[in-house]
């Protein structure tokens, strides 16, 4: 086992630690099963597909809705969240997972099966720790560990292995949290794929606190939605970034 490095120490979450995820040591991932209820899913799946359709906003392969304000990297000019997403905001942050101050942006994405997200990194412009409500389906978050370029040129992007280092599944009503080097060393990532067959012999880490998670289990993805929660550290005053 490697071993665990300063900032994954200073990650850990006491509340969190019956649900931290073993044998992806060091980062620092917990995985919460059932963190809401099967109502509480329901009602936040008819909130988000409630809103106003200029709320949505349609990328490559999923679309998304954006509350709290928009992270930029001079400020973000906060808006005050609805009281649907700002009571799960509140039990998030009830965690101290961001320092001891609230989270306050949340990112909602709607994932049709087939759908997934390439790997990518939250970036500087929030606080470092990421956590995500699963609604609706399960899927599949890949991680991996970025490469340089052979010639270690500084300018080239990060090479991305073939095969991830690890991969989790998510179910329905659960929390993930990444924290530590699981924040800012490792990317991650949704493979397009509408079935997720898992291998007999190598189930995912968490796969204990996943009851679908049986050996050989063939599951079919249908449409989730993720509530990924952050703080935005840098916050603005309309009045300030107008006048800049």
């Amino acid at each position: 086992m490697e071993p665990v490095s300063m900032e994954d120490q200073h990650a850990r979450v006491p509340a969190l630690e019956p649900f931290l995820v073993e044998q992806v040591a060091p980062p620092v991932i917990y995985y919460v099963p059932d963190f809401i209820s099967k109502e509480e899913e329901a009602y936040l799946l008819r909130q988000v597909f409630n809103a106003p359709k200029p709320k949505w906003t349609q990328l490559s392969g999923r679309k998304l809705q954006n509350w709290g304000g928009f992270p930029h990297p001079r400020g973000m000019v906060p808006e005050r969240l609805p009281l649907w997403l700002q009571r799960y905001v509140d039990k998030v942050s009830d965690l101290s997972l961001f320092g001891g101050l609230p989270a306050n942006h949340v990112l909602v994405n709607q994932y049709l099966p087939g759908e997934g997200i390439m790997p990518h990194e939250d970036g500087p412009l929030y606080y470092p720790t990421v956590s995500t409500i699963s609604l609706g389906s399960h899927t599949v978050l890949d991680f991996y560990k970025p490469r340089r370029p052979a010639d270690g040129d500084p300018t080239e992007q990060p090479l991305l292995p073939p095969m991830p280092a690890t991969s989790l599944l998510l179910e329905p009503r659960s929390l993930l949290v990444l924290r530590g080097s699981a924040y800012t060393s490792l990317l991650h990532g949704i493979a397009a794929s509408g079935v997720d067959e898992l291998d007999a012999t190598s189930l995912p880490p968490n796969a204990a606190a996943c009851p679908s998670a049986q050996p050989g289990a063939r599951l079919v993805r249908g449409t989730r939605v993720s509530l990924t929660i952050r703080r935005v550290p840098r916050v603005l005053r309309a009045g300030l970034l107008l006048s800049k």
